[in-house]
């Protein structure tokens, strides 16, 4: 969860920093993907024995750094487009990951990791490429 809520909370902060309508969207669209992410990973906590009021103090924990790496974007990232396209690029991989991890069961396999980190390098290898053709 903190692979990608850090980062995109970082360039979140950068966004606004340099258009206050992009960094709404983009608020809006990190809103949409986190709110199932949230969801899920209170469920599968409570489903390994984690009391569910445990869980919500935890993830309370967790999303109160959202707000303090959106500050750290804002006041030290809105100059920076390619460390914010870095960073994007790399809570991009974190979301390929959780989708071939937890949430597209064809591709789970019990205790293996080898195909969620299969999706992330085949993401990688097609940022790489489309950078070098173009």
């Amino acid at each position: 969860m903190l692979m990608d809520l850090l980062p995109e909370a970082l360039a979140l902060g950068a966004v606004f920093g340099q258009d206050h309508r992009l960094g709404i969207l983009l608020a809006a669209y990190i809103g949409a993907q986190n709110l199932p992410e949230g969801f899920n990973a209170f469920r599968e906590m409570t489903t390994v024995g984690i009391r569910s009021h445990v869980a919500l103090m935890t993830l309370l924990a967790v999303s109160l750094l959202g707000p303090v790496a959106a500050c750290t974007g804002y006041f030290f990232l809105q100059d920076q487009a390619k460390v914010t396209a870095s960073i994007m690029a790399f809570a991009g991989g974190g979301i390929m990951y959780l989708i071939f991890q937890d949430v597209a069961p064809q591709s789970r396999m019990r205790k293996h990791w080898i195909p969620a980190l299969g999706a992330v390098l085949g993401f990688a290898v097609g940022m790489i490429g489309k950078q070098l053709i173009d």
